[in-house]
């Protein structure tokens, strides 16, 4: 008993926290699993637990498209991010050419500035293009490359010793070579913190698709369909809770089984400026 509580005043503040950061998730499963009669009320506890919530939203809203529409967003923009950052990063990181630390200026400052800022003229420009009511002037940016996996890219690329490129050169590899055989595989913990990134940021988005899809509801992700669903039930929080359970479940599915190389891709990456 005294050994239990020296270790229950040895992690207090880290128990607080746990309690903290776990008590809104608590609540937002328990209120799922509520009538419309109990929500909001002083009950803590479903009684009886609603599972049919679940059902519910699947009836009530067109889910398993919003979710569709999401995975290709999230899927295609990470993979055009990574086709087009990757190379970028590398020339940054490890050929020296003139104007290099200029470009890399241009890129920091592309990442600093607010989205917001070139929205109008960037919108007339897919309007102009007949693009708008897709998600496709989300995702073809990307095979531009995107200016903070770049920046995250190149710091990773960085802490890898130019000795490896310089063997493989001398071996006979272009940079092409250098970039696929050697980089790459040896980069794979921040290439993959990168891609999860840009998932997770795509999956989780809700100005973009409110921008150019909210004119076209079979276009919608689960992001903005979500904000949508709640606007029209939004006296029904049992509904509301289950639909944003259902939503977060693939990213906390994802972050689980990625956690590892995504925390060692983040711990590595930046190690060198």
């Amino acid at each position: 008993m005294r050994r239990t509580l020296y270790w229950i005043g040895e992690n207090a503040i880290l128990l607080a926290l746990a309690v903290m950061f776990v008590s809104p998730i608590v609540f937002v499963a328990l209120t799922s699993l509520m009538s419309s009669n109990q929500t909001l009320t002083a009950a803590l506890w479903p009684q009886p637990f609603e599972w049919s919530n679940y059902a519910t939203v699947f009836t009530q809203a067109p889910l398993l498209r919003w979710f569709a529409n999401s995975a290709t967003y999230a899927v295609l923009a990470t993979v055009f991010m990574l086709l087009s950052s990757v190379p970028a990063a590398y020339v940054l990181a490890k050929i020296k050419f003139r104007f290099a630390n200029v470009i890399f200026t241009a890129i920091i400052i592309a990442m600093l500035l607010p989205p917001q800022v070139t929205a109008i003229p960037i919108y007339v420009m897919w309007s102009n293009l007949g693009l708008t009511g897709t998600l496709w002037p989300l995702i073809l940016p990307n095979l531009l490359g995107d200016a903070f996996s770049i920046f995250l890219l190149r710091q990773f690329f960085l802490t890898i010793p130019s000795e490896y490129a310089d063997a493989a050169r001398i071996d006979g590899n272009g940079e092409v070579g250098v970039l696929t055989r050697v980089m790459v595989p040896m980069a794979k913990p921040g290439i993959a913190a990168t891609g999860i990134f840009m998932f997770f940021h795509s999956w989780n988005d809700y100005f973009g698709p409110l921008l150019y899809t909210s004119e076209n509801a079979d276009a919608w992700p689960v992001a903005y369909g979500l904000a949508s669903f709640r606007g029209i039930h939004g006296t029904d929080w049992g509904l509301t809770m289950a639909m944003t359970i259902l939503v977060t479940v693939p990213v906390v599915l994802i972050f689980f089984f990625a956690q590892r190389v995504f925390v060692e891709g983040i711990t590595l990456t930046g190690v060198k400026g």
